[in-house]
């Protein structure tokens, strides 16, 4: 169902809630729980009371992140194949579902956001929009700000692998990025390889510039909860010193 979004937060504060696994360090989630939802012996739902000071929050899911409860306001996914992995559990899921999905306007469950064609990086002013940045996560920046936050605050915006090879707080997608090979022996005179330009991180950095030239424009402070985050377009801090 197309949808417009409201100003439903005016003034607010907005979380979004990613995919890093630094989310798991912010709220101090024991190793071995981490471990169990990493090896799918517990569902993301555990960390769930360890997140008690954000359950009251504005809180907008990134994909898997609305398994962990429902007390989050809205769940955003732009990738088809997600729905497909949890159509039955996003249909029960008592938040709102929302997407920017080709092909998902015909759920009238879900709402729909077109993508931005003529704003395709930063944040969308259009309401019935949102400007992809070749991810979900940027994507529901725009969904918060058009909902009125005065301040958003990313937590999980890792966008990179941390130092036990992990990519996500979960194991729970097919396919996952992993960090581009090393490049084969090169003789001292070659120039070693780059990584390719299609990599998901380098991809889904490409956003956060315009990203923080339109939240200037608009008057939004966005805050960066992962001190170790690629992403470095914003003051970072811990979700401690927020909270």
């Amino acid at each position: 169902m197309r949808w417009q979004v409201p100003r439903i937060w005016e003034g607010g504060d907005v979380w979004i809630l990613g995919g890093g696994p630094s989310v798991t360090q912010q709220f101090d989630i024991p190793d071995n729980i981490v471990q169990d939802v990493l090896n799918k012996v517990s569902p993301p739902a555990v960390y769930s009371p360890y997140m008690e000071p954000i359950h009251k929050k504005h809180v907008i899911a990134i994909n898997a992140a609305f398994l962990i409860g429902d007390w989050m306001d809205m769940v955003f996914f732009g990738d088809h194949k997600f729905l497909t992995w949890y159509k039955d559990q996003l249909a029960a899921w008592p938040g709102l579902k929302i997407t920017c999905s080709a092909g998902c306007e015909k759920y009238a469950w879900i709402k729909f956001l077109q993508r931005d064609g003529g704003h395709p990086k930063g944040i969308s002013p259009n309401p019935n929009m949102v400007a992809w940045n070749a991810n979900s996560g940027c994507s529901a920046i725009s969904v918060a700000a058009n909902a009125g936050a005065k301040r958003i605050i990313l937590v999980g915006f890792d966008m990179k692998i941390n130092g036990s090879g992990n990519h996500h707080w979960h194991t729970l997608y097919k396919g996952q990025p992993t960090n581009p090979p090393p490049p084969p022996p090169t003789r001292a005179l070659r120039m070693p390889q780059r990584p390719k330009p299609g990599f998901p991180f380098q991809r889904h950095l490409t956003g956060f510039p315009q990203i923080a030239i339109d939240a200037k424009k608009r008057g939004i402070e966005i805050i960066n909860a992962c001190p170790d985050s690629a992403v470095t377009q914003f003051p970072k801090c811990n979700v401690k010193d927020l909270l």
